[in-house]
């Protein structure tokens, strides 16, 4: 009898795909298209993500690990500087640097100053010209050929992450780019952000959606405790930090009503990331200078930066 050799086993790969880009270019909306599922939050206004967080997706025999990085813009304040800095950290050691650019916004400085420090680093490189089905069609080629003359890009994309458009192409090229290894998380694993900050993203993400400009960056969102209850249910208490009374008055609402809200659909949200039932309870502080507190820095993942 002859013996069948055994059929060999597929090849993994993973690798590190720093997602870098000026603020409110779609990174997170990338990120969780990805990943397909929610990792990352994402509100309209620029710099909402302010921590470096690593979405992990699956691509054939591919593991991605993607991590979702600040945007990049001048810093004024020391969480500014930290936030940049957590955005280049973020390219550190990356197998392949995917630049996203608004692609309905153009080409700006914002956009420009990235490209110069995108220049000599030695990671491969792709574009990722995102927001395409809002941009003008006549000036996509343009900034195409103005970003690939600056940097040798080793491929562009032209996507939506918003509609998913071109989302999948840009995977299987992410895949297949990946070093042969052994995947480094499970692989229902989505995302390596603890269950604490990301309960803390989920609440500051309310904070954004519902206030809109009434409270711009004021604020920070700190989870003092999570414990599983006896019952497998979740059990969270936060803080919502803010610089002044006013802005404490502005979270809580007219009787109460607006921290209720920002409370009920982030425990919603919580409640299906988590896939258990969630307690969430949510306490406002006054704390004048908090980003200037190094705790708080170490609470919301971020580094200390002089």
């Amino acid at each position: 009898m002859t013996d069948i050799p055994p059929l060999p086993k597929p090849t993994q790969r993973c690798g590190v795909v720093a997602i870098v880009g000026a603020p409110n270019a779609g990174k997170s909306t990338l990120v969780n298209g990805l990943v397909g599922q929610k990792v990352a939050i994402v509100s309209p206004k620029a710099q909402t993500t302010r921590t470096r967080l690593m979405g992990i997706a699956i691509e054939d025999e591919a593991q991605l690990l993607l991590v979702d990085t600040p945007g990049i813009f001048a810093p004024k304040r020391r969480l500014d500087r930290a936030m940049v800095a957590a955005a280049w950290g973020g390219a550190t050691d990356a197998d392949l640097i995917a630049l996203v650019v608004d692609a309905k916004a153009g080409l700006g400085p914002k956009v420009m100053t990235i490209v110069e420090r995108l220049v000599d680093r030695p990671e491969p490189k792709l574009l990722v010209l995102n927001k395409v089905d809002l941009a003008d069609k006549g000036k996509l080629l343009v900034h195409a050929d103005r970003l690939n003359a600056a940097v040798a890009f080793e491929e562009t994309f032209m996507i939506s992450a918003e509609t998913g458009d071109g989302v999948a192409d840009l995977k299987r090229t992410l895949g297949d780019r990946m070093p042969a290894g052994p995947w480094h998380f499970p692989p229902d694993q989505v995302s390596d952000a603890s269950e604490r900050l990301l309960a803390a993203e989920v609440t500051r993400e309310q904070l954004y959606l519902q206030l809109h400009e009434e409270l711009p960056y004021a604020s920070a969102v700190e989870t003092e405790l999570f414990k599983e209850r006896p019952d497998g249910s979740a059990e969270i208490h936060q803080q919502i930090l803010v610089d002044r009374p006013t802005q404490r008055a502005i979270v809580l609402g007219k009787g109460g009503q607006r921290i209720k809200e920002i409370g009920a659909r982030a425990r919603s949200e919580l409640a299906v990331l988590l896939d258990r039932k969630v307690h969430l309870y949510l306490h406002v502080k006054v704390k004048p200078g908090w980003d200037e507190d190094r705790s708080v820095y170490r609470d919301i993942g971020l580094d200390w930066v002089e």
